[in-house]
């Protein structure tokens, strides 16, 4: 059996890398200490995707080595939650015997959520057609028997979908639950126990804040809904329409009246809110009304072009979320112009690598 093992007694170690690393980054920025959140040193992911290998009657999940590019035997997967290392194992031992799903398999995506539901996506280079229906519709039968799991058949072209698109995730944060849709192929923060560290940290910092927040690249509105408390109102925007359509569901589901979220582009809001350029996406919402004195920023890697730093700067208290430590750097050269950090906090989303997330927070100059 192949199993990708962690040797979890180096977690500290690599914990502590990350975060010298970060104080010798960010030192010329005033940032002497971190908040430093940890992960769980196992289990921690709830998603997982994995290529799939034929070997005569054998199947199993393959990964590829990141520097020789070699395949990875994957049986056994310390990082996933246990939820997604069961279903693995029952999938093999489903597919291995059927014809009909194994066929032209290349690739399974597993999504899951601390709530116990999971869903599972087979990739094909094939047609699905009602044969392929069928055998999959009996298997989620079977299945349903141990886990509350979907499914969702991809091919060129086509999507089958049995069940839902998507996971419901409920996290306890500061002793509230939030109820987040996570739909399949849209991002979602894979480590939903650092997640709910993260949305405690931004609420402690959104307690002395007062009147409104503005929040660019909200998602499926993690952030929003649970900063929604600590404001009047909040004004979102996201330019994914799928994450748009989740961020209404979530709204919905946790009964959230004061926050109104726009699908718009950061580059299209900048130019709203200057007067350059009007929206028919806008109809109905009074950006003037609005007294945003707080702004969040989730940007992706890649940061925040010129004009939203601008854009960003005019707010009193800046909270930005990053994924990039180098494009956060840049960012934070234009922004300290005006603003001071005034916390700096790592959550460590993605164990035992180099990727680092990020939570500065900001307050303009005196």
């Amino acid at each position: 059996m192949a199993v990708i093992k962690i040797d979890t007694t180096g977690y500290d170690a690599q914990l502590n890398e990350k975060e010298q690393r970060i104080i010798a980054q960010f030192q010329r920025f005033g940032v002497e200490q971190l908040e430093v959140f940890a992960s769980e040193p196992i289990h921690y992911r709830q998603r997982a995707e994995f290529r799939v290998w034929h070997d005569g009657d054998e199947l199993f999940h393959i990964m590829f080595d990141q520097a020789t590019k070699d395949k990875i035997r994957v049986d056994v997967f310390d990082p996933a939650a246990p939820l997604i290392g069961e279903v693995m194992q029952a999938m093999i031992d489903n597919l291995k015997g059927c014809e009909v799903l194994r066929r032209k398999l290349f690739q399974i995506d597993y999504l899951s959520s601390l709530s116990g539901e999971i869903l599972v996506s087979l990739l094909y280079h094939k047609p699905l057609d009602e044969e392929w229906l069928a055998a999959i519709k009996s298997l989620k039968e079977s299945l349903s028997e141990r886990f509350k799991i979907d499914f969702i058949g991809r091919a060129r072209k086509q999507k089958e979908v049995l069940g839902d698109d998507f996971v419901t995730e409920r996290l306890t944060v500061n002793g509230q639950q939030l109820i987040y849709q996570q739909v399949e192929n849209s991002f979602t923060q894979p480590n939903a126990k650092v997640n709910i560290k993260m949305l405690e940290w931004a609420q402690d910092l959104c307690k002395p804040l007062k009147n409104d927040l503005l929040e660019l690249y909200c998602g499926n509105g993690n952030f929003s809904i649970a900063l929604a408390g600590s404001f009047n109102r909040v004004l979102a925007t996201e330019i994914s329409k799928s994450s748009v359509h989740s961020a209404q569901y979530n709204i919905a589901k946790n009964n959230v009246t004061n926050l109104d979220i726009i699908r718009m582009s950061s580059e299209e809001f900048t130019q709203a809110m200057k007067g350059e350029r009007t929206f028919s996406r806008l109809e109905g919402i009074d950006l003037s009304s609005y007294d945003c004195q707080t702004i969040l920023v989730d940007p992706p890697r890649a940061g925040m072009d010129t004009l939203t730093c601008d854009l960003v700067a005019n707010y009193e208290s800046i909270i930005y979320i990053s994924c990039n430590p180098d494009t956060l750097e840049r960012d934070l050269e234009h922004l300290t112009r005006t603003h001071e950090v005034i916390r700096f906090a790592i959550f460590d989303q993605f164990p035992y690598t180099h990727h680092i997330e990020s939570g500065v927070f900001l307050q303009r100059k005196l």
